[in-house]
């Protein structure tokens, strides 16, 4: 099984803001694998389906970014998934517009949707894409995470989703962590 969680807000107001680089990816990956709906349950808006005899989960906690975990361990008990099966696709404030990187653990980095899959899955050994939304200069970080980026911006943006999305399709088509890192890192 593949549990992939993309981190963002639910709503209209926040649909594509830079916290949302989660739920804009799945979206994208949606498409990619011709899913047109989603069901909800477990907190979150989720599909599910087979690619190559594999199920694949595609998900969209519903309980705001600071209890994402909620979502994912109700899902993931169910199933019973494994946090070997687990793929989050967050935003990092830390990198670039549109940089992507792999990591396979470590702490939250101050970004609340890990810090509650950490503390509700019990360890922070799982897969993650970071896709890069880049510091602020002059906003606050609360007011630069909850806006869209700009015109200029978001070709940029746009394109690190897309390499989010070839990522997940490799690691879906059976990938380890090591080859997607010396492929896109």
């Amino acid at each position: 099984m593949k549990l992939i969680v993309g981190l963002g807000n639910p709503g209209k107001k926040y649909d594509r803001t830079k916290h949302n680089m989660g739920f804009m990816t799945i979206d994208r990956l949606m498409d990619e694998y011709g899913q047109t709906q989603m069901k909800k349950d477990f907190e979150a808006e989720y599909c599910k389906f087979k690619v190559d005899g594999e199920t694949v989960f595609l998900v969209k906690p519903l309980t705001f970014m600071n209890e994402s975990g909620r979502a994912v361990k109700f899902l993931m008990g169910y199933y019973q998934i494994r946090t070997d099966e687990l793929m989050v696709i967050q935003d990092d404030l830390d990198m670039p517009i549109g940089k992507v990187r792999l990591r396979t653990k470590g702490s939250a980095g101050g970004h609340n949707g890990i810090k509650s899959i950490i503390s509700a899955v019990g360890t922070k050994d799982f897969d993650r894409i970071k896709i890069g939304i880049q510091h602020p200069d002059k906003q606050t970080v609360v007011n630069w995470v909850l806006t869209p980026f700009s015109k200029d911006q978001e070709p940029v943006a746009l394109s690190g989703i897309d390499k989010a999305v070839d990522m997940v399709k490799d690691w879906v088509s059976g990938s380890t962590a090591d080859q997607l890192m010396n492929k896109y890192n």
